[in-house]
């Protein structure tokens, strides 16, 4: 939209998108036409801003305006400003318009150079960098496929770019047009076979020792690590010069490119291999040279501190709290920060409140960053924070992990710590790691401090006011429209073919390669493609991720078919199926030994359910997975099982040993799939044997990930039952720790970290679905059903409830 046609209907237009929700770009033009020079385009975009703010009510953070990127370069001097004028009132706009966004379209700016790419995207490179880095431009619309970053921009072009850009003087126009009029000889020429067109073709390991580290450092290459540290070594004054010379030059590169987006995650992963095993290789020279001088200054050389990081930008402690076994993030986020010249910390998984905070006194670390996968992990980094304010901390404290949200964050954890000296900020994921901690440790510390603080008060009075808005139904009221399945028009599942409990140890790796789903993979790498290339395998044809998605999978491939071929990695699981009816007050299940048990009235266990409460706008019922089971009377059954991937600790331990956190946490996403892959092959298994009631099921791999199939399997702690302590109760049934291995932690975590359970119902109608959130009658029941008290029922419980604890 835009002020071109007029006040009225530009408020018009902006209402009906407020209503809809939407974002909504601002076009720099008005009633006398488009914005050329920069006061033009800040007096357009700060009017439309207040109006936008001001009158129709819309929201800043989704406004971007776009200020109009127009031609240079054309031979007219009134255009010769237009590439300053843009990057100059980007910068004013961002501060005289908070929160709102800046875009424009790129090709605009060299259109005069059209049909010589290698110009055009030179000019889009330096015009960028500056737009970017300067003056917070935020969205570009490129072609993401010639894009270059400003170093690839090859002198005397790159400075030819900086003239034409920022209108540095009067013959810039003329000499991109000479350097153009060169690149189209050079193209005609080679598409005449190059004959007058010499290309000396020269490899970067031509280069001296310090451009050859550069270059592995930012393309990820470790073959050559230790013979050009050790030539590089030979060469400089002392071997931290090495450190602090070219390894830290090419890992700034690195974090330089990955925080403008042209580096993804993979690629950053590699550069900190090469970084690390650099550094191991020179450690044994600086400690020997560390030695050598306090000899000589008659100093005793094992005094000397061996913990010594006052060479870094800050010390960050990272930790998996209490109960949680999962740290891939966690890795992934040190590594990125280590690769950002920050010294981590990385204390490990299950760290209790005291460990965490006894280990960052010692270290005197300048931020705390917690992570956690399960739901009870969020409760846990509320009692961190609670202690980090009694015992007097003043360092930031940071959150990550799938469980966490900003919302949580915001209601639940920021009250207990946050100030302005040391915040409490939610971290979506490894990419923005490094902006967070820089921030917190720069100079506009305060500024940015205080923009998370007024966005996490308004979050929470959103909060707080939506908790007045929502409406539940009585927990009685809510029973009363339960999903009413009629068990005699539409009867369980045969018997199964065996009940019991059954060891799963025959099954192979190759046996469930099939099954793999390789979505969450790229999830775990940072990578995503766009529309339409979001999904495996689509993504490869992505034109931003997709060369880079291609590669890391197919590194994938040659791990895991050497983890096949050693048997490094192995499988093993437990399944029960058992006799079972729903309980008399239609809110749980009993599972029964046998069916004399069942007859006799005698559960072998009880699994306790959570039926949802909030209203709805239709007439669908309130879902309790108790309603999938018939009640007593009827010949029913229900499954569960649990299974998990070993042997990725020892290879994460071999590859820490060998400084390779690329594999690392290449092993540890593999592992994840496989445990994944093994519990959907599981499932099938168990529908087409084990129970058999689908034995004539014919589905494809891709077909069981849309769930085709007949039946679930949701798992406890997941939305169809978000109480983790019900796997006491399936681990009791099946006896998993011994005979599968299978471990649970304090908060019920999984151990091995590469384990799933679920329990299997096979009614024709069992659906999946969100509990949501549940009130306190509701709890209560809850409580007395699996005898606990409801303190502790509502610690568990705690991410959903909809009351105030």
């Amino acid at each position: 939209i835009s002020l071109k046609v007029g006040e009225e209907l530009f408020i018009e237009h902006a209402t009906l998108l407020k209503k809809h929700g939407a974002a909504v770009v601002v076009m720099a033009f008005d009633e006398e036409g488009q914005a050329a020079t920069e006061p033009e385009k800040v007096r357009i975009c700060k009017r439309s801003y207040d109006i936008l703010v001001n009158r129709v009510k819309f929201p800043p953070e989704d406004i971007i305006f776009d200020p109009n990127v127009l031609t240079i370069g054309t031979g007219m001097e009134e255009h010769s400003n237009y590439g300053v004028d843009f990057i100059n009132a980007c910068k004013k706009i961002k501060e005289q318009c908070p929160y709102v966004k800046i875009s424009g379209g790129i090709s605009n700016l060299s259109f005069g150079f059209r049909g010589v790419t290698k110009i055009r995207e030179s000019i889009h490179a330096i015009f960028l960098h500056h737009a970017i880095m300067n003056s917070g431009m935020d969205v570009g619309i490129v072609n993401s496929h010639e894009l270059l970053a400003m170093n690839e921009v090859e002198e005397p072009l790159r400075q030819a770019c900086v003239d034409l850009v920022f209108n540095l003087n009067e013959e810039a126009t003329e000499a991109m047009l000479e350097l153009t009029q060169k690149e189209k000889k050079a193209i005609e020429e080679r598409k005449k076979g190059g004959q007058t067109v010499k290309v000396v073709e020269k490899s970067w390991r031509d280069g001296n020792a310090t451009q050859r580290l550069e270059h592995s450092l930012v393309n990820g290459i470790s073959e050559y690590v230790d013979k050009d540290v050790e030539e590089a070594r030979a060469q400089a004054d002392k071997p931290l010069s090495v450190i602090e010379g070219p390894l830290m030059d090419g890992m700034n590169v690195v974090g330089d490119l990955f925080g403008a987006g042209k580096m993804f995650l993979p690629q950053v992963i590699k550069s900190a291999r090469v970084m690390k095993k650099a550094v191991a290789y020179l450690l044994p020279f600086m400690e020997e040279e560390k030695r050598a001088k306090a000899i000589a200054e008659g100093k005793d050389p094992d005094e000397a501190d061996p913990d010594d990081d006052s060479a870094f930008a800050g010390k960050v402690l990272m930790a998996t709290v209490k109960g949680d076994v999962h740290d891939i993030g966690k890795n992934i986020v040190s590594v990125v920060l280590g690769c950002n010249n920050y010294k981590v910390y990385d204390i490990g998984v299950m760290c209790s409140c005291e460990k965490i905070l006894d280990m960052a006194i010692e270290k005197n670390v300048d931020v705390i960053g917690l992570s956690g996968l399960i739901t009870p992990s969020l409760d846990e980094m509320v009692d961190v924070a609670k202690q980090m304010k009694a015992r007097g901390f003043n360092v930031p404290l940071l959150i990550g992990g799938a469980t966490t949200s900003k919302m949580h964050t915001a209601v639940k954890v920021a009250p207990n710590y946050f100030s302005t000296v040391h915040p409490v900020i939610h971290v979506l994921d490894a990419s923005r790691s490094v902006t967070v901690v820089s921030s917190l440790l720069g100079e506009n510390k305060d500024d940015y401090v205080g923009d998370i603080e007024q966005e996490y008060e308004e979050m929470r009075e959103d909060y707080y006011d939506g908790l007045e808005d929502r409406n539940f139904l009585t927990f009685e009221e809510a029973k009363a429209s339960k999903f009413d399945i009629d068990f005699d028009k539409f009867p369980p599942q045969p018997p199964p073919r065996k009940t019991g409990v059954t060891v799963i140890d025959s099954t192979s790796l190759e046996d469930i390669l099939p099954y793999i789903d390789w979505n969450p993979f790229f999830q775990t790498w940072e990578l995503r493609g766009r529309y339409p290339n979001r999904g495996y395998p689509k993504i490869f044809d992505d034109g931003a991720v997709g060369p880079e998605a291609l590669k890391l999978f197919n590194e994938a491939q040659t791990m895991l078919k050497e983890i096949v071929a050693t048997k490094s990695m192995t499988l093993k699981g437990v399944v029960g199926i058992f006799p079972a009816n729903r309980s008399d007050c239609g809110e749980d299940v009993h599972i029964y030994e046998d069916e004399a048990k069942r007859a006799a009235g005698s559960p072998l266990e009880t699994f306790c359910m959570l039926r949802q409460q909030s209203e709805k706008e239709s007439e669908d019922p309130y879902l309790s997975q108790a309603d999938f089971v018939a009640p007593k009377g009827h010949t029913d059954h229900m499954g569960m099982f649990a299974v998990s991937c070993f042997g990725c600790d020892a290879l994460v331990k071999k590859y820490e040993a060998d400084h390779d956190d690329y594999s690392k946490i290449m092993a540890q996403a593999l592992a994840d799939r496989l445990v994944e892959a093994f519990a959907e092959h599981l499932h099938k298994q168990i529908r087409t044997d084990l129970w058999g009631y689908a034995k004539d099921e014919i589905l494809t791999e891709s077909d069981l990930l849309k769930i085709k199939y007949e039946g679930i399997r949701p798992a406890p702690g997941y939305p169809s039952q978000p109480d983790h302590t019900e796997k006491k109760t399936m681990w009791s049934a099946i006896d998993a720790t011994n005979l599968a291995g299978i471990g649970l932690s304090e908060s019920l975590s999984m151990m091995p970290a590469s384990s799933v359970s679920a329990l299997v119902f096979t009614h024709s109608q069992s659906k999946y679905f969100a509990v949501g959130q549940v009130c306190k009658d509701q709890v209560e029941s809850y409580a007395e059903r699996k005898g606990m008290g409801l303190d502790l029922v509502e610690r568990w419980l705690n991410p959903i409830l909809g009351y105030e604890n």
